[in-house]
């Protein structure tokens, strides 16, 4: 007996006069046909192929059906694309570009990786060997973090003069039973820490912390591999530390005056501060009162504690008064006073840490809080997917949408506006044809960028 298949249609509320009738049969269709820009990123920086490298694949080649970068690949792309569940790509090994991005062999016949396969490499445990039934995948952590202070280093032609490295801890709520969860009473609620490291746009730490220490906890440790890494390409690179008051911690000072590395690091208020900035602040109260404008008047000093120091330092105070009162601020800094003077040292090096918090955004947007596994160590995987997600997309803005109207758009627009194209896949023996959309409204800015990315050479 056989049986026929049917293609069943679906009637809609018909145009004037014209009946609307949709069914699926239009062939090997993709929404994901601006995902061919960001291929061309990563043959031009190389970031997937040298993140699958921080892997060991103790698998048996002739026995295994998607190699270790394919994997990788896959789970990049799916997150820059928009799926942040593995379960999505149970859907999704059916795509034939995301096949053609990943690089199978034979896109219109090879599927792509399964949840099962993509939750065994997200489980890559400390040491893996050929003999594990399993888990034989195994990631050295290091070499991630080194990766992502490399990509940062190879993105610039020659060194700058200065860099500023920005610290920030977050919150990342939880909801199960996950290793190193704990509550937190600022946030209100179980989660992780994460501390970044951004420079500018870069990412160069992304790193998965339990909720019961310090913000600022390992902060020094991280730094101490950054910085020797960053100078010994850089070696007479000017190094500048800024952070909020939540750093401000005399590890950390102690450490860049012995390293020569300069802070900017906020100083929560006291008492004995607040006395020190009496006669600012009634300036300030002053000029309030007679324009009834908020006021602000920058005054600086040399503060040493009582105990928590070992030294006396330069403090930059901002006494602010407002139609609520007074607003005082300060500012703690290895920086001298005669090129950098207290004004614009807090408004325009200080305050523009605020874009920090713009990038701190865009991880979250590649879904770096889906640190769902029980594990701390494959939760710490999974932000590792989303940091290098984001240094894809971040590539893409650095070097095809310079000049643009998306130059400084987020990577949840990017993702909407260059990324979300249909597509119509033909694969032949010679070549694979995608007809992307043609009432794409984007399509001469995507002829803008392609011609931007050709023009950079290959990687190798």
């Amino acid at each position: 007996m056989t049986t026929e298949c049917t293609q069943v249609g679906f009637e809609f509320h018909s145009l004037n006069h014209r009946q609307i009738r949709a069914q699926f049969d239009g062939g090997a269709i993709s929404r994901e046909g601006g995902g061919l820009l960001l291929r061309e990123v990563d043959k031009r920086t190389g970031i997937i192929r040298k993140f699958a490298a921080c892997f060991t694949d103790y698998r048996d080649p002739e026995r295994i059906e998607h190699r270790l970068e394919e994997l990788v690949a896959q789970r990049v792309y799916g997150l820059a694309l928009g799926y942040e569940d593995l379960n999505d790509h149970d859907q999704l090994r059916n795509d034939p570009l995301l096949a053609v991005l990943v690089e199978k062999s034979d896109p219109s016949q090879e599927v792509l990786a399964g949840k099962s396969t993509l939750n065994r490499l997200e489980l890559t445990p400390a040491t893996a060997t050929a003999e594990a039934r399993y888990k034989k995948i195994g990631l050295d952590h290091g070499a991630v973090d080194r990766l992502l202070v490399d990509l940062f280093l190879e993105a610039h032609g020659e060194a700058p003069q200065q860099i500023i490295l920005d610290l920030h801890a977050t919150d990342d709520p939880l909801y199960g039973k996950q290793e190193g969860r704990f509550f937190h009473g600022y946030y209100g609620h179980y989660c992780y820490r994460p501390l970044y490291i951004f420079c500018g746009e870069f990412l160069l730490c992304a790193r998965l912390r339990p909720s019961n220490i310090d913000g600022a906890a390992g902060r020094v440790a991280e730094l101490q591999r950054i910085v020797p890494q960053i100078r010994s390409v850089w070696p007479q690179v000017r190094i500048l530390i800024r952070g909020d008051s939540g750093f401000c911690r005399e590890e950390l000072r102690a450490w860049g005056e012995t390293e020569q590395v300069d802070y900017l690091l906020g100083l929560a208020k006291n008492e004995r501060l607040k006395a020190e900035i009496q006669n600012p602040m009634a300036k300030a109260e002053a000029l309030y009162r007679q324009s009834g404008q908020a006021a602000r008047v920058f005054h600086e000093f040399v503060y040493p504690t009582r105990e928590s120091w070992s030294r006396a330092r330069r403090v930059v105070a901002k006494a602010e008064y407002l139609e609520k009162g007074e607003n005082p601020r300060f500012l703690v800094t290895s920086r001298d006073p005669e090129p950098w003077p207290a004004q614009p040292l807090y408004e325009e090096h200080y305050c523009a840490r605020g874009d920090m918090e713009n990038r701190i955004k865009e991880p979250l947007m590649l879904f770096s809080d889906r640190t769902s596994t029980a594990y701390l160590r494959s939760n710490q995987l999974r932000l590792y997917f989303s940091s290098l997600a984001y240094v894809l997309l971040q590539s893409l803005r650095r070097l095809g949408l310079e000049g643009t109207e998306l130059a400084q758009a987020q990577c949840a627009t990017l993702r909407l506006k260059l990324l979300k194209i249909g597509a119509l896949i033909r694969i032949t023996v010679p070549k694979v044809w995608v007809s992307l959309a043609g009432g794409y409204p984007y399509a001469e800015l995507f002829r803008q960028i392609h011609a931007k990315l050709s023009a950079i050479p290959l990687k190798g």
